[in-house]
């Protein structure tokens, strides 16, 4: 009955429902707080390159040279040629990225546990929140992640072919390394875990030390293929990365102590994201992933631990090992070296396709090892598909703000969006913007001249995530206390900055994700002339 074609046909089925999901709902997103600097940025490496490399604004702006321009340099290059408002094509472009990175997840756990787990692991990332939803904007993180989750795929058939790989897989190794590293110098994870993995491979395939030290030396020989392709990508992408030898090691060193003035919250605890404990990254992963995620995740720990014989043999250790790694080793990482952290999960959404192939897996190893119990096969089956139900369910009514999603560890949506982060990218201020252009007049506001004189608007956010939606009628101001209107997201209380009245909310599943205020009442009692009383 479930046979690996059917699987096989059910992956395919629901790469063309998240195809036709993308294509139908991408000019739905706001634009993430972020987005409008990596723009520029990309525009001015695309300067740098037309100027014959003259131009070097790229490398003044902001702090942006410390990361890649992969992604906003395609950006930059196509806002050129296609006709989708700018904001509206990045978010398209980021899905499709998005798309490609469960492609990669779907090939890993195919190659690891056949079509089935292939299938569990689409179906995974599909209905996960901070990845089917945070892949029209969070348009960094995504394509890194991406980027990884293919240079894990080709590391783990590197390892198969290894000392002596072909030459057409150690390109395609390096293509993925090099974009990795065109995005974040983070993409080092994946140098990290190639050289940990021929490590191993070395000591398991030779039986002396002669022989190891061969096989390790023909293994880099036959990988430098990689090696250049990944530096010349990593060159196009990162040009700042490559003009002095501790350029890499500054953005390394940048980004394990970035910390400024900023705050996070997680369980309701409201903390500096430099004093963050340890745990909030698995706290916050814990939380995020779905529930039937986790059960994947607990079957595979329970089936390793249950089954007498290995879960893969010998020829499969290093391949299983690689998505182990991947999954664990960055986690791990962040535990040990504490870096200040906001956002929740955002920036390890890399870890989440090779933990989503392990639940795969362990789901599929599960449906396997209960084959002789069949009313609690019935029951895991039955349960798995009910939480997914209700997961998408949930998701559907969060569009287009899944990336908000909590899973029930989190309590309601209500606790969750008060206790966790909930509108981090301030996505629902463009909701927000649209609200307030159907509240207010259409005709424009004028002053005693008779002059248009457009209503303020404060936004707490960038002014761009305002100023795109709003037309004529108003003006994006940054002295918030002559504003008229206040645009925000209730994320981090930043609602409570702004006294007005609430004359709009975007709401979602009963909670509110942005509020409009209007102050004109407020402001117009500040302005009163005050009447001097009798002196006694």
């Amino acid at each position: 009955m479930f046979t690996p074609l059917l699987f096989r046909r059910l992956s395919l089925a629901l790469f063309v429902i998240l195809g036709l999901f993308i294509l139908l709902t991408f000019n739905q997103y706001g634009i993430s707080n972020d987005e409008e600097v990596q723009h520029i940025y990309g525009r001015l490496l695309l300067d740098f390159y037309s100027s014959s490399f003259n131009d070097k604004s790229a490398f003044e702006y902001r702090n942006l040279f410390l990361y890649g321009g992969f992604f906003d340099l395609i950006a930059a290059l196509l806002e050129k040629v296609l006709p989708i408002w700018i904001w509206d094509m990045r978010h398209l472009l980021s899905a499709l990225f998005g798309m490609a990175g469960i492609v990669a997840a779907y090939k890993i756990a195919l190659h690891l546990g056949g079509e089935r787990a292939g299938f569990l692991t689409v179906l995974l990332l599909a209905i996960t929140g901070s990845w089917s939803g945070a892949m029209f904007t969070h348009t960094k993180d995504i394509p890194f992640a991406t980027c990884m989750a293919w240079a894990l795929y080709y590391t783990i058939l590197v390892m198969g072919q290894l000392p002596k790989p072909s030459l057409k897989l150690t390109i395609k190794l390096g293509v993925a390394v090099g974009c990795a590293l065109g995005l974040r110098i983070g993409g080092a994870f994946a140098v990290i875990y190639l050289f940990l993995l021929l490590g191993l491979a070395g000591l398991m395939n030779a039986q002396h030390w002669q022989a190891r030290l061969r096989y390790w030396l023909n293994s880099v020989i036959y990988l430098i293929p990689a090696g250049i392709t990944a530096f010349i990508l990593m060159a196009l992408f990162w040009p700042w990365g490559v003009m002095a030898p501790d350029h890499p090691l500054l953005a390394a060193e940048s980004f394990s102590h970035f910390a400024f003035n900023m705050l996070t919250i997680m369980d309701g605890r409201v903390m500096s994201i430099g004093d963050v404990p340890r745990y909030y990254l698995p706290a916050y992963l814990l939380v995020r992933l779905p529930e039937v995620f986790l059960i994947g995740l607990i079957g595979l720990v329970t089936v390793a631990l249950q089954l007498k014989k290995p879960l893969f043999n010998r020829k499969q250790f290093l391949s299983w090992l690689a998505v182990i790694i991947a999954a664990l080793f960055p986690i791990v990482f962040n535990v040990i070296d504490k870096p200040a952290l906001y956002n929740g999960i955002r920036h390890f959404t890399f870890v989440v396709p090779p933990i989503a192939v392990l639940a795969g897996l362990g789901l599929s190893l599960g449906w396997d090892a209960l084959q002789r119990f069949t009313r609690l096969r019935q029951g895991l089956l039955m349960l798995s598909i009910a939480l997914c139900v209700w997961t998408i369910v949930t998701l559907f009514r969060l569009h287009p703000y899944e990336y908000v999603y909590y899973n029930n560890l989190a309590g309601s949506m209500a606790e969750a969006e008060e206790e966790w982060e909930g509108d981090y990218w301030s996505s629902s201020l463009r909701e927000a913007a649209d609200m307030l252009e159907e509240k207010i007049s259409a005709q424009p506001q004028r002053d005693a001249n008779g002059k248009v004189a457009p209503y303020l608007v404060a936004v707490c956010a960038e002014n761009i995530q305002g100023a795109a939606y709003l037309d004529q009628r108003f003006s994006i101001t940054r002295n918030w206390d002559e504003a008229d209107f206040y645009l925000s997201t209730t994320n981090m209380g930043c609602d409570d900055v702004m006294q007005g009245n609430i004359i709009g909310e975007v709401r979602r599943m009963g909670v509110v994700l942005a509020v409009i205020k209007d102050r004109r009442d407020l402001l117009q009692s500040q302005r009163k002339p005050r009447i001097p009383g009798n002196a006694h």
